[in-house]
């Protein structure tokens, strides 16, 4: 219904703007033209009418507005011209396009795609300036390593220095304890240790000190470390390890730096008549085969006994002076 009374506004009003021109027409000439304006007042109402029917109106509603249009002419003449003017100036006014944009050249899309690479190009000398900050860094970090590696390296010399300087001076306090607390006997001097040791572990004790273990070379010194080892020990009997060993081949008696041994004082059996067994306790030296490689001196009379290398006994050392 809206929709109807807005087209009857924009109609209507044209309509009777065209009347209220043939009235002006009558008024100039009234002598001649009555009977076009009977005509033009018949085309008025039958175009009102056809309106009528082509918008759904009633019949009053339209008689009505016949009868309301001879006496709103002017008014509406006046109001048809002002509309008139306002659309003029609305024509006169412009009024933003609603155009669609145009759609890009060439030259738009090279600037895009020459933009877009500038982009790319920055981005890549950022990428670059931070690689080369971490070359740098890379480069401080490689060589602060080296410095530590040198450092370490001379500390690690300067550790071995003190190490030997420390091994040397334990060889030598061995050497002067070896003389002052034990037995001297020439250029040499026994010492006895009453630690258990293996024969290769007093071996590297007494090496450590600055000696090696007892070799006794004659009858002379034999002598002396029995007297010294039966005086330390008594009234005890102990096994004591000397540096004696036949471990490279069996009855190949050897001392500790190599030389082979050319005095023995090896156990024997007492025997109260010739051709008795030997008591099974106390029997002939040497008698352990290759199971016992190793020889230890009693410390009651310094007779030598073979041993198994491994057994723990109390050792000797001797040191040079």
């Amino acid at each position: 219904m809206r929709a109807a009374w807005l087209l009857g506004t924009l109609v209507v009003p044209q309509l009777l703007g065209y009347g209220y021109g043939a009235r002006r027409a009558e008024g100039e000439w009234a002598d001649g033209w009555g009977d076009a304006q009977e005509e033009e007042r018949e085309r008025e109402t039958l175009m009102l009418k056809h309106l009528q029917e082509a918008l759904g109106l009633t019949t009053g509603r339209g008689d009505e507005s016949l009868a309301r249009t001879s006496e709103d002419k002017e008014v509406w003449g006046v109001e048809q011209e002002e509309g008139l003017e306002e659309e003029e100036e609305e024509e006169a006014t412009p009024t933003p396009s609603s155009s669609p944009s145009p759609s890009p050249t060439p030259e738009d899309n090279i600037s895009y795609i020459l933009g877009r690479l500038a982009g790319l190009d920055a981005g890549l000398h950022q990428l670059h300036v931070r690689l080369h900050t971490l070359d740098t860094r890379v480069a401080e970090l490689t060589r602060g390593l080296r410095q530590l590696r040198e450092a370490a390296g001379d500390t690690r010399d300067a550790l071995q220095t003190l190490q030997e300087a420390q091994s040397r001076s334990e060889r030598l306090h061995g050497r002067l304890e070896g003389c002052l607390k034990g037995l001297r006997l020439g250029h040499k001097c026994f010492l006895l240790s009453r630690d258990f040791e293996a024969q290769a572990a007093a071996q590297a004790r007494c090496v450590a000190r600055g000696g090696n273990l007892a070799q006794p070379a004659d009858r002379q010194q034999m002598d002396a470390l029995s007297r010294y080892l039966r005086a330390a020990l008594a009234p005890y009997n102990w096994p004591v390890w000397l540096g004696v060993h036949d471990r490279r081949a069996e009855g190949l008696y050897l001392f500790e730096n190599g030389q082979r041994v050319s005095f023995f004082a090896w156990h024997r059996a007492s025997r109260t008549e010739p051709g008795t067994t030997p008591h099974p306790l106390s029997p002939d030296q040497p008698n352990g085969g290759v199971l016992e490689n190793c020889v230890a001196q009693a410390s009651d009379d310094g007779s030598w006994w073979d041993h198994d290398c491994e057994r723990r006994l109390y050792y000797v050392c001797e040191f040079p002076f």
